[in-house]
């Protein structure tokens, strides 16, 4: 099975193009007004023009009422919805119902504990993505740059696809999916020159480094 990488939280035309002539199989696009990714509708309409099916389109969401989400489907076009709130596994069945769109749920990660909501979110989601947990105070729940340890999900038995994000960076992508077998990698912070400026170059060599780490695990 090929590997899937994410790259999340892109705002401008100049590091979409990066990721895409990458080749990124995911590109993420953030509406959370307290991240410094966040993106005006209007923005994300031109940005999702853009990329042309080039690859898959991910709308990162947080908590969102059902009237946002239908704003930003609108504007977006997304393939998928990632919710990466507080959303119960009803919710994000009902949401999958009304939109119509593959919903892809993000769950923290510290401690093995932490997975103890899995059968439930795995029963109604298309994908999980396995993010670390945020610090207490934190005002967002991702894209903070920490790492989680991988090993809480080594054996895992999960029958539908899962990511792993949280703190990955060209330098350790090859460990977190030769620890979790991850079908797929989710980065932000990690190919940013500061937080929400992405940088062209850390999009390619993370790329790079993914699908290099991917040849040595299928050897």
């Amino acid at each position: 099975m090929s590997l899937s990488v994410k790259i999340c939280g892109l705002s401008t035309r100049e590091t979409l193009d990066a990721a895409l002539d990458a080749g990124a199989d995911m590109v993420g696009f953030v509406f959370f007004p307290p991240s410094p990714r966040h993106l005006s509708l209007q923005v994300a309409r031109e940005l999702g023009r853009s990329v042309k099916r080039r690859a898959i389109k991910v709308a990162l969401t947080v908590d969102a009422d059902d009237a946002t989400l239908a704003g930003i489907i609108d504007a977006l076009e997304p393939d998928i919805l990632q919710l990466h709130g507080h959303e119960t596994a009803a919710h994000v069945s009902a949401i999958k119902r009304k939109f119509g769109r593959e919903v892809m749920k993000a769950m923290p990660v510290e401690q093995a504990c932490d997975l103890k909501d899995l059968p439930a979110y795995a029963a109604v989601s298309d994908r999980i993505l396995f993010d670390a947990r945020p610090p207490s105070g934190a005002t967002r729940p991702g894209g903070l740059g920490a790492v989680f340890d991988w090993h809480v999900l080594e054996n895992l038995d999960l029958k539908l696809p899962f990511m792993v994000s949280g703190g990955l960076t060209l330098d350790n992508v090859a460990e977190a999916i030769g620890v979790t077998r991850a079908g797929g990698v989710d980065v932000s912070s990690g190919v940013e020159s500061a937080p929400g400026v992405k940088d062209v170059e850390l999009i390619r060599a993370f790329i790079r480094a993914a699908r290099a780490s991917q040849e040595l695990t299928v050897r």
